[in-house]
């Protein structure tokens, strides 16, 4: 089949710069889709993304859909024909819907009978054909939050659109879309070449552009020249280093379709002002890089990407240098009339702020995580003291100047404006690292007052909420209540934190009036719990590990961590999947004869058979081995330990018949069986892992 490459470039006006690359990655995979659905093969595929252009190119296209084999079933050959040959109505409306006569039925012989059926090939159609339908369904299925209409048009697209080009090999594809007729020319870049520009082919398409039209379409190679620019002008002009933000680079590359990097400076007495506000206001209002130092020092520089190959670039300089100049007086200003009031003075300011209309102020908040913080900081070994005052400090700096113009500045500023109130070191710290992790993978707080405030603030959200039924549901989770579950135990794994999640829980549930549900702090260590699997699943453990750990509900979570962990190490052992089986079979057996009530004392007069008074004498022997693994929590050698009863346990299966007609003998044996079971269930219930086939 001929093959021929194809091109789509749909011409808008700008486009919102953060929505660029998804925009053009769905429109990529919407088209892609529709080829393989309708069958049509193609090679390698190519996207391009600028701020004025979506365009798609396909190597090796196929001409057309291939044939398609149908055969379509009719009656039976013996309900189509009467008694004298002739066909009966079953097959000629059989036919008559196919629009053929009976003669051109084939017989079908399949072991229930002989079958009429209709075969034909179905001609693939042309790709010229479909290529329009699907570049509309891929455009229509973008994922667009708000469409909008311009002019006369009924059309409607995240912004207006004003040209498209559509090409198999050298010829156009004329079909209309969005109210456009497409052609194969194209407009460069809107001031350098503000003009038409025709494109031969596909392949001729990004060469075409850079070349004569001054943009450079591949959004990825933009990207790397600007990150390539901005590094080279940083140690050029400064001997120092751009720190280039990913997110900023991608809104940046989203910005422009002829890269410029151009360095700019500000006035040293904003370096006193701290580096986080400067570099918010020039990130998020300019979207500048900023440059620091062989120290990490921020230098009095930033780094701006025109849209323009200037003819005087220092007029372009000088114009963002006007611009920073009063965003950064305005964060010097923010800054010097902050630090006039002390944040103990800024508590009061809190109680006007609703936290949730049920459970009250932000005030309120504060003095129930204050409490409970306390609590948790001497059961860690911190100071009781310094967490009870960084938690009523802790969200002042949401009232402060600064805070209110950059939100992402919380807890960053408060650290900085505690250390200038003087407030311990630890408390100062705990300011900025009570939100710490703020996303996966983040760095965790490092001190332990620090980890008893975040801790605190994530639990006082979670009890308060589910106690008045508000737990998240579906994709709703406007309080961040998965991530806060998370956050809470990463700290408290990683930071190895002696905690129990259930007397946290009861902890933060005493200092709420009026929670209208029942047993509330069980219900969020619950919920707690269920966010371990995702957890393990991230680092490669299977789900039954975590089931086997997730029956025993154990509620401290380094204690759970361990024995997960213990179990995926027990379960790459070869006596594993024989004991899994066993542990099956004891659990079936028990659940059936009464479960717990059977008991654990083995009376050794009772035994019997060589095989069962060598699994007594094993278990019990395990059993003194593994008390002191199981109180120093020392799960992994507990199991390896208890692996070694593999060979007694599948001898006494082979030997012993465990349901004994006499009742003393049967009790003894399943109280044998018990006490086995017992032993795994001190770390999971192992019974749930894959057993041996």
């Amino acid at each position: 089949m001929a093959t021929q490459d194809f091109l789509v470039e749909l011409g808008v006006e700008e486009l919102p710069s953060k929505s660029l690359q998804p925009l053009s990655d769905a429109f990529t995979q919407g088209i892609t889709r529709g080829l393989e659905e309708a069958g049509i093969t193609f090679g390698k595929v190519e996207a391009f993304a600028a701020p004025r252009r979506l365009a798609l190119r396909i190597r090796d296209l196929a001409d057309a859909q291939p044939d398609k084999s149908i055969e379509k079933r009719g009656p039976a050959v013996k309900a189509a024909f009467d008694d004298a040959g002739n066909p009966t109505r079953a097959l000629t409306g059989f036919a008559t819907s196919l629009g053929v006569t009976p003669d051109q039925l084939d017989t079908l012989e399949t072991d229930k009978g002989a079958w009429l059926v209709y075969r034909t090939v179905e001609q693939g159609k042309p790709t010229v054909d479909l290529m329009a339908g699907l570049v509309e369904s891929s455009l229509a299925s973008l994922p667009i939050p708000k469409r909008m209409r311009w002019g006369a048009h009924r059309t409607e697209f995240v912004r207006p659109v004003h040209w498209l080009v559509m090409l198999f090999g050298n010829k156009v594809i004329d079909t209309p879309i969005m109210g456009l007729t497409p052609g194969n020319k194209t407009l460069g870049h809107r001031f350098h070449c503000p003009k038409e520009l025709i494109i031969p082919t596909p392949a001729d398409y990004e060469v075409v552009l850079e070349q004569e039209g001054y943009v450079i379409a591949d959004f990825a190679k933009r990207r790397e020249q600007i990150r390539a620019g901005v590094t080279a002008l940083a140690v050029a002009n400064a001997d120092g280093e751009a720190v280039i933000d990913e997110d900023l680079l991608d809104e940046v590359t989203g910005l422009n379709e002829w890269p410029v990097p151009l360095m700019g400076r500000f006035d040293d007495r904003f370096l006193e002002v701290p580096a986080e506000a400067l570099i918010s206001s020039m990130k998020e209002h300019q979207k500048y890089f900023h440059v620091v130092n062989a120290s990490g020092q921020m230098l009095p520089l930033f780094i701006t990407v025109a849209n323009i190959e200037s003819k005087d670039p220092s007029q372009v300089v000088s114009g963002n240098e006007k611009v920073i100049r009063p965003r950064l007086s305005d964060a010097a200003f923010f800054y010097e009339t902050d630090r006039k009031t002390r944040l103990e003075d800024r508590i009061e300011q809190l109680k006007p702020i609703v936290f949730q209309e049920k459970l009250g102020s932000i005030y309120d908040k504060s003095v129930r995580v204050a409490t409970l913080a306390k609590k948790i900081a001497s059961a860690i070994g911190s100071d009781p003291a310094l967490a009870e005052r960084a938690a009523m400090l802790a969200k002042t700096d949401l009232v402060t100047e600064m805070v209110l113009e950059f939100s992402d500045l919380q807890g960053i500023m408060g650290q900085y404006y505690a250390t200038n109130d003087g407030e311990p070191a630890d408390v100062a710290k705990a300011m900025n690292e009570q939100y710490m992790p703020r996303f996966a993978k983040d760095s965790l707080p490092t001190t332990l007052t620090s980890c008893a405030l975040a801790i605190a603030d994530r639990l006082d959200s979670l009890v308060g909420l589910f106690g008045i039924g508000q737990p998240p549901s579906g994709t709703r989770d406007p309080f961040a209540l998965r991530r806060a579950s998370l956050g809470v135990l990463r700290i408290i794994i990683e930071r190895e934190l002696p905690l129990d999640l259930q007397t946290c829980c009861e902890w933060a549930e005493e200092s709420f009036n009026g929670l209208t549900g029942e047993g509330t702090a069980s219900q969020v260590v619950d919920y707690m719990l269920d966010r371990f699997r995702a957890h393990y699943d991230e680092l490669g453990i299977s789900a039954e590990v975590y089931l086997a750990v997730h029956a025993r509900r154990p509620t401290r979570p380094l204690d759970f961590d361990r024995r997960v962990k213990a179990v995926e190490a027990f379960r790459q052992l070869p006596e594993a999947q024989a004991l899994a089986g066993a542990n099956k079979r004891v659990s079936n057996i028990l659940s059936k004869q009464g479960g717990e009530s059977l008991g654990e004392t083995v009376n050794s007069s009772l035994l019997q058979d060589a095989a069962e008074k060598t699994l007594a004498a094993q278990v019990e022997q395990q059993a003194q081995k593994v008390a002191p693994l199981f109180e120093q929590g020392d799960y992994s050698s507990a199991l390896q330990s208890l692996a070694t009863l593999q060979e007694p346990v599948d001898s006494f299966f082979n030997d012993v018949m465990v349901m004994a007609e006499d009742k003393a003998v049967r009790d003894n044996r399943l109280a044998l069986l018990n006490r086995l079971h017992n032993l795994f269930l001190r770390v999971a219930d192992i019974s749930l892992l894959p057993a041996a086939g």
